[in-house]
């Protein structure tokens, strides 16, 4: 892949070329010191992938996002030393579009080392954008044993999957959604699990819900919106409580909507209400087709609205969506056919 880099500092230029370059199989486009001319540089040489900073000189890294992304379809890597500081930021930029957020390599370890988490990324694109094949299933942790189901009260559910654009359009969902509500939310964003916990306290802060990690052995519970916060996938179990698994493991992103909706309908006995929001590649379309199908009613959000038109589309196109609508008109609709 050509990758370009923009960052305003030498030392952060010359770690993440040194893990763009470190195995041979990728090459740096260019460098821009700060947005304005990240934005001169793109207009004549588009990249494959931008690894773009955060807080930069003339113009940061949330604008800069928004003016590539309002031009091309070009992925944004955002790549900082300040993501504990920076949340709010963060959350912008992936609302504006950037697909993920990964921490700025060291210079004091090797690159393998250092660079690891950034090339596990850069990996992640290149499979959506079809350059290089699913890496081949191997055994991994085995789930724990499924609990035997325990009769109890289960609340209505609003099962929301959501990537690229995916915090800010979560908090537009949401935002109308009042505190007390019967109905309980569960949340899967592609979102590293670094940087989870910083968008449970991002959105409790943009909602009138609680919002809390979904822990493993909790219950999805009314009035609160649970977010997955693992790099494995979140499942319910036939008891109806949360946990993480590591299958299965050739799937793109992690935790995954479509394995989520899966256990959904092996192990929540009354359909509710499934969403799908803005993101790459086509996570959640299959397993939105299958709750469709076993009585969920199922919303996919509108391309107009969409800061990549990839999962809700592949909703759409399998006949997996009951209703296609923009993030507004959703939250109506979720008002409508949940009991608050």
């Amino acid at each position: 892949m050509r990758i370009a880099i923009v960052n305003d500092l030498a030392l952060a230029i010359t770690s993440i070329r040194r893990v763009v370059e470190h195995e041979g199989r990728h090459t740096v486009a260019w460098v821009a010191r700060d947005g304005q001319d990240a934005l001169a540089r793109f207009a004549a040489d588009e990249p494959d992938l931008v690894l773009l900073d955060l807080v930069m000189p003339l113009l940061d890294g949330v604008q800069t996002t928004k003016r590539i992304r309002a031009i091309s379809k070009c992925p944004i890597l955002i790549v900082t030393a300040n993501a504990g500081r920076s949340s709010g930021l963060i959350f912008d930029a992936m609302g504006h579009g950037a697909l993920d957020v990964v921490n700025l390599p060291v210079l004091t370890t090797s690159p393998a080392e250092s660079g690891r988490e950034l090339l596990q990324k850069i990996a992640t694109v290149e499979r959506l954008q079809g350059r290089t094949p699913a890496p081949a299933r191997r055994a991994g942790t085995p789930a724990a044993a499924t609990p035997a189901p325990v009769a109890r009260r289960r609340p209505p559910l609003i099962a929301i999957g959501s990537s690229t654009g995916g915090p800010k359009t979560l908090a537009t969902v949401l935002a109308p959604l009042p505190r007390g509500m019967a109905a309980a939310v569960v949340v899967v964003q592609h979102i590293d699990a670094q940087f989870a916990p910083g968008l449970v306290s991002w959105l409790d802060s943009q909602v009138a819900l609680p919002v809390r990690a979904a822990e493993p052995g909790q219950a999805p519970l009314a009035g609160t919106v649970s977010i997955a916060v693992s790099n494995d996938h979140l499942v319910i179990r036939a008891d109806g409580r949360f946990a993480y698994q590591a299958e299965p493991l050739e799937e793109p992103y992690r935790p995954s909507v479509d394995v989520f909706f899966r256990s959904l309908i092996k192990h929540w006995r009354d359909p509710g209400v499934a969403v799908l929001l803005t993101g790459m590649g086509r996570d959640g379309g299959k397993g939105m087709l299958e709750l469709r199908r076993s009585g969920w009613h199922t919303i996919a959000q509108d391309e107009a609205s969409c800061a990549v038109y990839g999962m809700p589309k592949a909703a759409v196109e399998l006949g997996g969506a009951v209703e296609v609508l923009p993030p507004e008109a959703i939250a109506r609709s979720l008002g409508q056919r949940i009991a608050f």
